[in-house]
């Protein structure tokens, strides 16, 4: 099922109608659904294709496989022998041009680095025969890979395929308002739990059933022995990483709370603090994880500001982490009932801290790109989108225009009791002056706004209080609503 991927589709439809011959690279996690739209898209276009998938399989074995395919395509009406193959890749890559020369033809060479791997020459044979073959054809490539950093690396301008490969067109996790579809029964505070543990995964969504309760869906899928939720984590890591005994420890610390370096170094036990820089790089390098800033720093000073953090990027790593590798011994003697438990009483917490934020912020960004066509207007076009935290203070929320001097800051709560007026003059009094004496200049000429959101809603006394400020009053069924823009 493919949900929520126009925006894929139309970035692949725009190749097949600028004409001629184009190569295009295709990056993302495991588990996105990247092969399910490759296919779905070759499949609306009319178009003939050829679809291959590489393994970790010899070379020689590789080649003989895609061999086959090819020939196939060539001869439909004749008996291949059995033992066919091309002698080499370039002669492959040479009769695949063939298919192309009188009309558009697709080739979708998934797992792309797999094939990389057994013959590191593959993308210089490839380049050779797209200048000599290729180019003079109709032939729409696809190159794709779960391994993002090697995917993109094929665009280096050291890499053999520099200036010839377009993209990469990097799919994404699909958005919160996506779940709609997926769970149509259940509420906006149960799919705001999903998508703190799942994210926009479909293959992870596609597991879950609105027939049970989440707890009975955590039981019967993540806390099972085998399955893509137990795998998928440390399939993922051995993947891309040598010894990954560091890059867990690192994880865990991540997961556990630990978010600057100085922090991560002691909850992972390294001994100085320089040993873990190309891990975190290379953890960077794959999507893992995130280098975050606060949204108050000016662009410039990003990259080497010392309140810079580190979060992990994908909510179910984030979920894995926290709660299902550390009680390894309690899934070991099928404790489920006690974990599910143990996991219930931090839950709340886990949501508001990482997944609701998130949702916040982003809510800001889809009432910006709706403008004036949004359900909430914002006062300004923002910027940047983020949260703040410094010394004395933090703020879940943010959005800055440095040019208009106009920043925007917004509280979320998902608590099981309604925002109080204490919420609010707590941001507007006491965060506020903070936030002002972060700005450069002291926050001279700045102009303050306010947003509140709340999973359950806002007392009368907080509502006043927020109207005399002007603030936006955001509950969970505004957030769902605007989410949806």
């Amino acid at each position: 099922m493919l949900i929520d991927r126009e925006r894929e589709l139309e970035e692949l439809n725009f190749l097949l109608q600028e004409g001629g011959a184009r190569l295009l690279a295709v990056s993302g996690r495991r588990r996105l659904g990247k092969t399910t739209l490759l296919l779905e898209w070759a499949g609306q276009s009319g178009l003939p294709y050829l679809y291959w998938v590489a393994s970790r399989a010899p070379s020689t074995l590789l080649l003989h496989q895609f061999s086959q395919l090819i020939w196939q395509r060539l001869y439909p009406h004749d008996v291949m022998p059995g033992n066919f193959s091309y002698s080499q890749w370039s002669e492959a890559f040479e009769q695949l041009a063939r298919l192309a020369t009188n009309q558009p033809f697709i080739v979708i060479l998934d797992e792309f680095p797999y094939a990389v791997d057994t013959d590191p020459a593959l993308p210089s044979i490839l380049q050779n025969a797209w200048d000599h073959h290729f180019k003079q054809t109709q032939a729409i490539v696809v190159l794709c890979g779960s391994q993002v950093g090697m995917m993109e690396g094929l665009m280096r301008y050291d890499a053999p395929l520099f200036g010839r490969v377009a993209g990469p067109l990097r799919v994404e996790p699909l958005p919160f308002s996506a779940l709609q579809q997926f769970y149509p029964h259940y509420s906006s505070e149960q799919r705001v739990a999903v998508w703190a543990m799942l994210g926009g995964v479909p293959a992870y969504l596609e597991e879950f059933k609105d027939s049970r309760t989440i707890g009975e869906n955590v039981k019967r899928h993540i806390f099972r022995a085998t399955g893509i939720f137990n795998t998928d984590p440390e399939n993922l890591l051995h993947e891309s990483l040598r010894d990954p005994q560091n890059y867990i420890a690192i994880l865990l610390a991540i997961a556990a709370g630990h978010h600057r370096v100085t922090d991560i170094v002691s909850a992972a036990a390294f001994q100085q603090l320089k040993q873990a820089d190309p891990y975190l790089a290379r953890l960077r390098e794959l999507g893992v994880i995130r280098r975050e800033t606060p949204a108050t720093v000016p662009k410039t000073e990003q990259a080497t500001s010392r309140l810079g953090r580190y979060v992990l990027a994908d909510h179910y790593l984030r979920f894995y982490f926290r709660f299902i590798w550390p009680r390894q011994d309690m899934l070991a003697q099928r404790l489920y009932d006690a974990l599910w438990e143990e996991i219930s009483e931090q839950l709340r917490a886990f949501i508001g801290q990482t997944a609701f934020e998130e949702l916040c912020q982003e809510w800001v960004l889809a009432q910006a790109r709706a403008g004036t066509q949004a359900a909430w207007v914002l006062p300004f076009p923002p910027e940047r989108v983020g949260s703040h935290w410094g010394k004395g203070t933090q703020v879940d929320v943010v959005a800055i225009n440095w040019r208009l001097r106009q920043l925007l800051l917004g509280e979320c709560k998902w608590g099981a009791e309604r925002i109080s007026r204490n919420v609010v003059n707590e941001l507007v009094e006491k965060k506020t002056p903070i936030v002002r004496a972060a700005l450069p200049d002291s926050g001279q000429d700045w102009h303050f706004h306010y947003a509140f959101f709340a999973r359950r809603g806002f007392t009368d006394a907080a509502m006043a209080e927020g109207q005399k400020y002007q603030a936006m009053m955001i509950d969970l069924v505004a957030l769902d609503t605007g989410l949806s823009v």
